[in-house]
């Protein structure tokens, strides 16, 4: 197809990347582990490691892992926030030749249950905080080995160890629990490094990551990326941020360049923007565990002039209106990178007035590694789009026929390219839903393409609500909702909310007269992570349906957008 966008893209940014310089994400690690061993390559709670650190650990943690029996292409799981020993446990995982199943740790056990079952995985890495929820699901389950982290593993002992007891005691974050046989991180780290590590040839099409998301099943199911797609993502972001990047106005492009890593890891977002781009290029992440606490994420980032923030439309919202951010030195700060969610205009404009970078709005999914699209990073221009294709990717714009409509069109947005997933893991019908045979991944979301190739998001063609960059499956929540036994029918739906985008709100019909908004919210917090959780309740004595008794979800969230405008 005619790449017709090209002509505006920035002058240094190129038109097609090559993704087969490199076989695997594990021959860039082993590159940058080779080139920058000397340079800081993560700072969390205070403590920094070398390149070097995150090599020796890693292979470590890997030869524990080969040792205990896994095979090439085995799943492992890694369920931990944003601290140092995640990036660690993604590059052993990646190194011994298995495969990262990146789990959220707030997540629920039925989320969890299904998580694990699904992906078949057979080992997790775990922070102690979450494993009273594995412990409810572990025996059903194919995990054999589990390695136990804590927050002050990394920190040294002293440090560590006071971290460790504030952790517990004080602020008493890690709940009771009891799991067999687990091992230790810093055991798996000293036992490893009497273990032989055996390097794997590893290939393109060889599976890297499962990226979990929803569905219409409200099911998750997981995207899963090769090294190909993983190694293509990468290298298109680093090509397309270069403008910023080498821009001398700010003075001298830093030797090394700082990343705030606020979004969690366990992301797609933060997964490539922040650790695997910022590893490609030698660069320092500063790792935040929990960006709702802004006292605490200023307090990490205020020594560094750090030079990358990716981050969602609610966080540069946030931060853009704290006075204590406002105080920190943005002299070096070159590419804000918005995605996750629609950037609005006023926040992009309050952001670009406090810290004098603009925001550049990015859109992907899971299900392309994620990015696909993004506005040029040298240009203070507010769109309102999702921007121009990256490079070697090509978008379409489709009818329900799947056919490409005329410029200006409303259409479902398409997208092909080497960062393209190769299907959803052990469900080939739902590939087949999403893949058109010329290789596009149809996205769900409705959009128009204008001259320039510029590309705006008008709607949603699935049902999906948006909440603060996390997808959120209509079906998944009703499905947990219609399984109280008070409730005997419910719609969900997404409304908008000043914080958040969006915020789920339910329509219930009672079974027990007596059930109560309340008792809906409780049963809710127990079986749904929080970003699922709904936020409005409204009883009704019926629901508008279909005449073959479908309940009208886009009628009821039609209702519910009146009534906040």
């Amino acid at each position: 197809m005619e790449r017709f966008w090209l002509k505006n893209y920035p002058p240094s940014v190129p038109h097609e990347i090559d993704h087969h310089r490199y076989e695997s994400v594990v021959q860039l690690f082993d590159e940058t582990f080779a080139k920058y061993r000397s340079r800081k390559a993560y700072v969390g709670l205070g403590k920094e490691i070398t390149f070097g650190d995150l090599d020796d650990m890693s292979k470590c943690v890997a030869a524990w892992l080969q040792s205990r029996g896994l095979r090439k292409g085995d799943r492992v799981a890694i369920m931990m926030p944003n601290i140092l020993q995640n990036p660690v446990s993604i590059a052993a995982v990646l190194r011994a030749g298995f495969v990262v199943v990146n789990v959220n740790p707030l997540y629920t056990p039925r989320e969890l249950e299904h998580q694990m079952k699904d992906s078949g995985a057979r080992a997790i890495i775990i922070l102690e905080n979450f494993a009273t929820t594995l412990q409810q699901v572990l025996p059903r389950t194919k995990i054999e080995h589990v390695v136990l982290a804590s927050m002050g593993d990394l920190l040294g002992f002293a440090k560590g160890t006071l971290v460790n007891f504030v952790v517990r005691h004080v602020k008493k974050m890690v709940p009771a629990f009891e799991l067999p046989n687990v091992t230790r991180f810093n055991t798996v780290l000293a036992e490893g490094s009497r273990l032989p590590f055996t390097p794997v040839a590893l290939q393109h099409e060889d599976v890297a990551f499962l990226q979990y998301t929803g569905g219409t099943t409200g099911l998750a199911k997981g995207a899963t990326l090769v090294h190909r797609n993983i190694v293509a993502n990468v290298l298109q972001a680093e090509a397309w941020i270069q403008p910023a990047l080498s821009d001398t106005r700010k003075g001298p492009v830093p030797e090394q360049l700082t990343w705030v890593c606020a979004l969690p890891l366990y992301h797609i977002f933060a997964l490539t923007a922040c650790c695997l781009l910022g590893m490609r290029v030698g660069g320092l992440n500063i790792l935040i565990p929990n960006p709702r606490d802004l006292p605490a994420l200023i307090k990490e980032i205020r020594p560094y002039k750090f030079n990358l923030f990716p981050a969602v439309n609610t966080l540069f919202n946030a931060l853009a209106n704290n006075a204590e951010f406002a105080r920190l030195d943005f002299s070096q700060l070159r590419v804000s990178l918005g995605g996750g969610m629609a950037v609005q205009e006023a926040v992009a404009k309050r952001w670009l007035e406090v810290t004098g970078c603009p925001i550049c709005e990015a859109y992907g999914l899971s299900e392309t590694s994620p990015a696909a699209t993004g506005n040029p990073v040298d240009t203070d221009r507010y769109t309102g789009t999702i921007g121009l294709p990256f490079p070697s990717t090509d978008v379409a714009i489709l009818d329900d026929d799947g056919k490409p409509v005329p410029l200006g069109e409303r259409g479902e947005i398409a997208i092909r390219g080497p960062q393209v997933m190769v299907g959803y893991w052990g469900h080939p019908e739902e590939t087949a839903k999403v893949m058109t045979p010329d290789g596009f991944f149809k996205t769900g979301d409705i959009g128009i393409m204008d001259e320039q190739g510029y590309t705006k998001i008008v709607d949603r063609k699935k049902d999906m609500i948006l909440v603060s960059g996390f997808n959120v499956y209509p079906n998944e929540v009703e499905g947990v909702v219609a399984s109280h036994p008070g409730v005997l029918e419910v719609a969900a739906v997404g409304v908008p909310d000043a914080n958040s985008g969006e915020a789920v709100k339910l329509f219930v019909v009672k079974k027990d007269p007596a059930l109560t908004e309340r008792d809906l919210m409780q049963y809710c917090a127990e079986h749904l992570a929080g970003y699922k959780k709904p936020k409005y309740i409204e009883f009704r004595a019926e629901l508008p349906k279909t005449n073959v008794g479908k309940i009208l979800r886009r009628e009821l969230r039609d209702e519910a957008l009146k009534k906040a405008a």
